[in-house]
């Protein structure tokens, strides 16, 4: 399922006075239709078997646009407008600055959206570029490109193909590479969100970033927890059902599906794997292990402490039931980071994306062989994972 334009009867139940989502933090489904093993593309498999309980096999709500031909988008499921076209990149202070100077569609309260607002555009039936490619061919960016303006990195102008990342106003509240405040971006050419620096870089000047502003819905992004005091925690601004604890131990993305799809907790055993936008939904952007010496989530959640790479104390990935699919294959899988989101740069570990970022993880195999840093920023690799697993909402089972 591809992000799709507005059908005629959403039109008709929004412009026949619906004031909005029924939910204020209404999850917009991730998009993704096809069902993969450890390695490729799979026919989605049946209740019980290997592999069940993945991402494609429950839809949530469609993406749903209208484009109000004044350079707006509406999305139907989250109330939130948004420009179609970033226009040109900016730096940091640049996009703050300008925000309140812009009158896109004649609207003078524009704003820069917060993390939680700019993911709720991500679509997972996007593809993954090689970094080192001069060309985007085999790739497919993850955002809907019928509504929005996309761009991948242009070689001509210095960039990497995966240089289209675009602003937020959530800051980190730790620190990343060596010292620099960052704020979490998304980045729609390889489906990721990671802390990028807001000031000068070293001998480089200001990065810049795409940059889309918002309006409307102030209440999207904020969670209302309460524990049931029987395991189970709701949050009544998505009604997800979220498990209190999380697995306690870490395990492979096979064995997370079969986890979740096993789980009977709290009188329920309708339990999943939640999806990447589900999963980032309940991180706690306000909290970081530096800062407030916790992991970047409500406390009425619990989360098992590690010991990281660096040998410090720290919290870990957790997996979704989402694939990360590249042109090389569909071996790694979506995960969220509630603690340090650690890369191996000049021999240091060091916290790299920070807490509440989101990348990928092999999905099996042998942590033992696998190397010590991935990519350009010597992300830190996992593969027994944490897990902790929800229900309801509006995902519903997909038929096959």
């Amino acid at each position: 399922m591809n992000a799709i334009s507005v059908t005629g009867i959403l039109i008709a139940a929004w412009t026949a006075g619906a004031s909005g989502p029924t939910l204020p933090y209404a999850i917009v489904d991730t998009g993704q239709a096809r069902c993969y093993d450890n390695w490729t593309e799979i026919p989605c498999p049946a209740v019980g078997t290997a592999f069940a309980g993945q991402d494609a096999e429950y839809l949530g709500n469609p993406p749903a646009y209208r484009d109000n031909g004044d350079g707006t988008v509406t999305d139907l499921n989250t109330g939130l407008m948004w420009q179609a076209d970033p226009g040109t990149k900016r730096t940091y202070a640049q996009a703050v600055a300008d925000a309140a100077e812009c009158r896109t569609g004649g609207h003078d309260d524009w704003r820069l959206p917060t993390i939680k607002e700019l993911y709720s555009l991500i679509l997972f039936s996007g593809t993954d570029p090689d970094p080192g490619s001069r060309s985007p061919l085999g790739s497919k960016p993850f955002i809907d490109t019928r509504h929005f303006k996309f761009q991948y990195g242009r070689a001509e102008e210095g960039d990497r193909i995966i240089d289209s990342q675009w602003a937020t106003s959530t800051l980190y509240r730790g620190r990343v590479m060596f010292g620099q405040q960052a704020m979490f971006g998304v980045n729609f050419a390889d489906g990721r969100i990671k802390g990028y620096p807001t000031g000068n870089l070293p001998g480089r000047g200001a990065k810049t970033y795409y940059v889309l502003y918002v309006r409307g819905n102030r209440d999207y992004g904020g969670n209302d927890f309460v524990d049931n005091g029987n395991g189970t925690v709701t949050d009544h601004a998505t009604g997800l059902t979220w498990q209190k604890a999380d697995s306690g131990q870490g395990m492979n993305w096979q064995a997370a599906l079969a986890y979740a799809e096993n789980l009977n907790l709290g009188g329920h055993d309708d339990w999943r794997l939640p999806n990447a936008k589900e999963l980032q939904s309940i991180v706690d952007y306000s909290r970081s292990p530096d800062t407030t010496q916790s992991p970047a989530i409500d406390p009425i959640l619990e989360c098992s402490s590690i010991t990281n790479e660096d040998g410090k104390g720290d919290y870990g990935h957790y997996w979704t039931s989402t694939t990360h699919v590249s042109p090389r294959g569909a071996n790694r899988a979506v995960y969220v980071a509630f603690g340090r989101a650690l890369g191996l740069m000049h021999g240091r570990w060091l916290d790299v994306h920070g807490a509440g970022a989101q990348r990928s993880d092999q999905k099996s195999g042998d942590e033992s062989r696998l190397p010590q840093g991935l990519g350009p920023q010597g992300d830190a690799q996992r593969i027994r994972n944490l897990v902790r697993c929800v229900r309801g909402g509006t995902a519903e089972p997909r038929s096959h």
